[in-house]
């Protein structure tokens, strides 16, 4: 954890009361109103065209610091993939204004831009800041469709909890009705954590069938490992880190489906496909084993699990649709 500065620290003490302490004591933000400065500057930049085109994300570290990526052809998904190129950058808040110093590059972020100057002191470009959303947000369930939570009751799930009004919390909700083949589409929202690291940010996880865990974590502007965000828990990273940040509400559009047995003995893995944000993560990928956390492989349909790790994560429309 970072030191955070004295101002910094008195402000927030301030906002104590909008902020959930998380297990590792780093508060954890989710009021954009009231998370603090470096929260304004933290998010996704874009700019140029053509071959010249490319993304920013403008990670929050707390106590006015950053980490800054550039993006060569777009922000991931949305142009860049990887193995394309990228540069790092450490930032710093000061008068108002972050500035940024990369390996052979500058940049200054103030008032929604980064501008972005070569190592001799020239002026290369201008990123402005943009706020992407799933094209799946608010998808409406389908005739037929099996709702789970549409924000009235936690009713549908064993140890569900309402937060905020109308959103499910991260208690550990364990969907009463079992499924086995089916489609999944589920909303959620990471809070904004900047002092916290790794694991501590922002942590659940969406369980297919109770046994495959889709990690849900604050991993915007990371590389996209398998315990991060989008990545299926010790079995597969994303093809891409299609995270959003912190306080974005974000989703998953799961196609599952379940191991087949024969007398007991598994005789086909199950395989999934999915869209984070409505971009393709994982594309037809097999899954050849259970993931820790809950429950083990087996024939019987079972329940939806979403994981409470300490940090108050948040879903909402959440509903199934099961396949015959």
């Amino acid at each position: 954890m970072r030191l955070v500065s004295l101002s910094l620290a008195f402000a927030s003490l301030l906002c104590l009361s909008a902020a959930a302490i998380s297990a590792d004591k780093s508060p954890a933000f989710t009021d954009p109103a009231k998370a603090g400065p470096d929260f304004a500057f933290q998010g996704e930049y874009a700019g140029g065209e053509g071959d010249h085109k490319w993304g920013g994300q403008v990670i929050a570290l707390g106590g006015g610091k950053f980490d800054v990526v550039g993006f060569k052809g777009g922000l991931p998904g949305d142009g860049w993939k990887r193995g394309d190129q990228t540069k790092p950058g450490k930032g710093e808040l000061k008068d108002g204004a972050v500035s940024v110093t990369g390996d052979d590059w500058t940049a200054t972020i103030k008032d929604g831009v980064i501008s972005v100057k070569d190592k001799d002191g020239n002026a290369i470009g201008e990123l402005k800041k943009v706020e992407r959303k799933s094209p799946t947000l608010g998808a409406k369930p389908p005739q037929g469709a099996k709702v789970l939570f549409d924000g009235t009751t936690p009713d549908n799930f064993e140890n569900g909890k309402i937060v905020e009004d109308n959103l499910l919390a991260s208690s550990n909700p364990t969907s009463k009705a079992k499924f086995q083949d089916h489609t999944l589409h589920i909303e959620f929202r990471t809070p904004f954590m900047p002092e916290a690291r790794g694991q501590g940010r922002g942590n659940s996880g969406v369980y297919m069938q109770g046994r495959y865990e889709l990690q849900v974590l604050d991993s915007f502007g990371l590389d996209g490992a398998d315990n991060e965000c989008g990545g299926i828990y010790s079995i597969n990273k994303p093809i891409v880190n299609a995270c959003l940040p912190p306080l974005s509400w974000q989703t998953y559009d799961i196609e599952f489906t379940a191991a087949k047995y024969d007398g007991g003995k598994k005789v086909k893995n199950a395989r999934c496909t999915i869209k984070h944000n409505g971009i393709v993560i994982h594309d037809d990928q097999e899954l050849s084993k259970g993931t820790p956390g809950k429950d083990p492989e087996g024939p019987e349909a079972n329940s939806l699990f979403l994981q409470d790790h300490g940090n108050p994560v948040a879903f909402r429309n959440i509903w199934v649709v099961e396949k015959k």
